[in-house]
């Protein structure tokens, strides 16, 4: 089949998606020996994204969500490629919008019944004085809708209302949009690799996330931790809490209405409870240091290769179907049609 794979540069993007272009190197590299003909497009304007509907591959990859214009609107992915009936790997604009958007992750699922830490959003100078927090400390502040730690340090650890204040300041300024502030959950962190293969079939990967130790004593995955690669990760031993975990993010995917793939992550308080924290819809594919193939290995023991294979496979069903592109599911027309 002719496969195509759609980046953008990363230094224009608060969320980069598979990851750098080595990454996406290595998903091109694996599909050339799956036996694919398959091409990278490093796209920046319009008229590069034109050049891919042009040429109607049959798989669009998108390794990003959507590519940064200067001085115009972004132009997401999913929406330009079902607005041309063209075929493509993951979920539709709307639903990569609960990516994006942290508090609109987890409102849309605390109304389906599914746990995620409490939560409220604020600005700088919003609430006066501790008393007026929605909720009691301590707390953890971090960016609405940042990705890969950014914003995220032992700072955002906060039990006092100076440190409240400093860390809303200091993230309001840097990201210029109201900071997500959650009740700090002292358990356990877990990530989960979900893929949804040709026949429906969800393939589940769950591991433990280990942060290294900070300054003061905690566990805090933060953007230096995964940009030294410092944290761990590994096999959920017990049998209970991988099943607790694994039912958390399976149903949170599937509530979203994700399609194709996606990484859940979940953290639990100190009695064990699980709670939803965020979905990652596109995820890094860097081999040897992304979550997503990295569970799939621990979990599942699946190579690289047999990752990127799995991934495809939605896409690669929806190709040899009958079915016209746009009405797929989880195409943004698609979901249109059936409101």
């Amino acid at each position: 089949m002719n496969i195509e794979i759609i980046t953008t540069p990363n230094d224009t993007l608060k969320e980069s998606g598979f990851g750098t272009l080595k990454a996406c190197n290595s998903v091109l590299e694996t599909i050339q020996r799956i036996g694919h003909n398959v091409r990278l497009n490093l796209c920046k304007t319009k008229d590069n994204l034109d050049g891919v509907v042009k040429r109607r591959p049959e798989l669009v990859i998108l390794a990003v969500k959507y590519i940064h214009v200067e001085n115009e609107a972004d132009i997401w992915l999913s929406d330009y490629l079902a607005h041309h009936g063209i075929n493509f790997t993951g979920s539709s604009r709307e639903v990569l919008e609960f990516d994006s958007n942290k508090v609109l992750a987890k409102t849309h699922l605390a109304n389906k019944g599914i746990k995620t830490a409490n939560y409220f959003i604020a600005i700088p100078g919003q609430y006066k004085k501790e008393s007026d927090l929605p909720i009691t400390f301590p707390l953890f502040v971090k960016p609405l809708d940042a990705a890969n730690g950014n914003g995220i340090d032992d700072l955002s650890f906060v039990t006092s209302f100076t440190d409240y204040e400093s860390k809303v300041a200091s993230l309001y300024d840097t990201f210029n949009l109201p900071v997500l502030v959650e009740k700090y959950l002292d358990g356990r962190e877990f990530t989960v690799a979900i893929i949804k293969t040709r026949n429906k079939k969800i393939i589940a990967s769950a591991v433990e996330v280990i942060p290294p130790t900070s300054t003061h004593g905690l566990r805090i995955l933060g953007a230096q931790a995964k940009k030294d690669d410092s944290e761990k990760l590994i096999e959920i031993v017990d049998d209970e809490v991988k099943n607790r975990v694994t039912t958390l993010a399976i149903d949170a995917f599937n509530s979203l209405g994700a399609r194709d793939f996606g990484r859940i992550d979940i953290k639990t308080n100190n009695h064990g409870e699980c709670f939803f924290m965020e979905a990652n819809l596109v995820p890094g594919m860097t081999y040897g240091s992304s979550y997503f193939p990295e569970a799939c290995d621990i979990a599942n023991d699946f190579a690289y290769d047999k990752v990127i294979e799995l991934l495809l496979a939605g896409g690669l069903a929806r190709a040899c179907s009958n079915t016209p592109p746009h009405l797929y599911p989880g195409s943004d027309n698609n979901l249109v049609a059936a409101i």
